[in-house]
């Protein structure tokens, strides 16, 4: 069999594994008998409580794990950058603070989120872009700048906040980070925006591919290279600001999983976008079910996992690069 099916098999499998393991485990706890039977005929309250309340949680991580994945993946393609992520370069936060700002200013509509978020995210990435372009795109200019972009949306994401607090205005747990009492509204917003985002993504692999060329030699190519670059980015920035609106900042997904994909199937993007999605689908899954089962009744937000897993992780890409490129 050939590795890169074996490999794909490997990852469906899991997931499905993971899925079914977090669907009955956890401070309501049914076996796989009861779900099935509730499934099918009703009857169960607590196989009742965990489809209302655990599965779209499941979903909804599964989701934002795909969809924060591709981001990293067009990214990197984008910015030729193996260290370019959505919440690292400061996409994440520039679409938290605008979903923020969406959500005190026109709580009337429910997809102001996603549309806000999609805003803040696009605002960030101009912005990393602008203030990092000096006769190219350096790939250490390119995290320092998007770390600074990452600070400033988050102190104004904080700030307003505390003026909320100080109002006593609420703010909803929906722009916390973290997936605790996700809906199916929420799994509507992700799973539509997200497929739409993936699919886009997966339409574009071959601009991806030709993108890893020089500019030069895609040009010769027959590529509008700055046409390019901006669909890929609005696509990113897309599938990175409805996964931020509706699941908070998670940050280093789209670092972690496109570095650990192409070692195992290779940087071919029409096969690495959908392995990533699967990728990341698991990685946020397996992260925000060992949270909540760890200490339960206590939970471990996903986000906190991925900062622990991912910040070593980004340290090791840098000092490897530095070795590799001389950045």
């Amino acid at each position: 069999m050939n590795k890169k099916i074996l490999y794909f098999l490997i990852v469906i499998v899991l997931l499905l594994a993971m899925a079914g393991y977090s669907a009955v485990t956890g401070s309501v706890s049914v076996s796989f008998k009861e779900l099935i039977m509730d499934l099918l005929d009703g009857g169960n309250e607590k196989a009742a409580a965990i489809i209302d309340f655990r599965f779209p949680r499941i979903i909804v991580a599964m989701f934002a794990g795909a969809a924060l994945s591709v981001a990293g993946v067009l990214f990197q393609a984008v910015m030729r950058n193996p260290l370019a992520d959505a919440g690292v370069i400061g996409i994440s936060a520039g679409a938290s603070f605008f979903s923020l700002f969406g959500m005190l200013f026109l709580p009337g509509l429910y997809i102001s989120g996603p549309f806000f978020a999609f805003i803040g995210g696009s605002v960030a990435c101009l912005l990393v872009y602008w203030l990092s372009w000096k006769s190219g795109l350096n790939p250490l200019r390119i995290i320092l700048t998007g770390i600074a972009v990452s600070a400033m949306f988050t102190g104004l994401r904080e700030a307003m906040l505390m003026i909320c607090s100080y109002f006593n205005v609420m703010v909803g747990a929906s722009n916390a980070s973290n997936l605790l009492m996700k809906t199916w509204n929420d799994v509507e917003v992700l799973t539509i925006y997200g497929l739409i985002g993936i699919i886009l993504a997966c339409i574009s692999s071959s601009w991806c591919n030709v993108l890893s060329l020089q500019d030069k030699k895609a040009k010769n190519l027959g590529m509008n290279v700055s046409a390019a670059r901006i669909s890929i980015s609005a696509i990113a920035v897309l599938l990175a600001a409805v996964a931020t609106a509706v699941a908070g900042v998670i940050v280093f997904v789209g670092l972690l999983v496109p570095h650990i994909a192409r070692q195992l199937i290779g940087s071919d993007h029409r096969i690495l976008i959908p392995f990533s999605a699967l990728a990341g689908a698991l990685l946020i899954l397996t992260a925000d079910t060992l949270g909540r089962t760890l200490i339960s009744p206590l939970e471990i937000p996903a986000s906190t996992i991925m900062a622990v897993i991912g910040g070593p992780f980004l340290i090791f890409l840098l000092r490897k690069s530095d070795r590799v490129h001389g950045i």
